[in-house]
């Protein structure tokens, strides 16, 4: 993560159902679903002004890092963070073993 992310707080927006990151006045989030002890991650969404900052990569490691925390499980049905987690192997062992794509991170 770049160093201008770290000390930025990650937001549970319980109500919209996402994770957040603010910068620059911008927000990227990531929508899920909570089941108990699973996080469905589904869809991560950066504005064009972020794109290209690192904001969505440190949302994503905010993210699982606030889920490890948590004692939970990840289903990481989004694109982006299903790339991500296969990228960074250590956040591998997050993902619910039971996911239908386990077996290709």
């Amino acid at each position: 993560m770049k160093p201008e992310f770290e000390n930025i707080p990650l937001v549970n927006n319980e109500e919209k159902k996402r994770f957040e990151l603010e910068y620059n006045g911008q927000v990227a989030f990531i929508n899920y679903g909570d089941f108990g002890n699973q996080v469905a991650l589904v869809h991560t969404e950066a504005p064009k002004e972020l794109q290209g900052t690192g904001a969505a990569q440190a949302l994503v490691e905010k993210t699982l890092a606030y889920i490890d925390r948590d004692g939970r499980k990840v289903l990481p049905y989004c694109p982006y963070v299903f790339a991500y987690i296969k990228r960074h192997p250590e956040w591998k062992h997050l993902v619910d073993e039971r996911f239908s794509g386990f077996d290709q991170l």
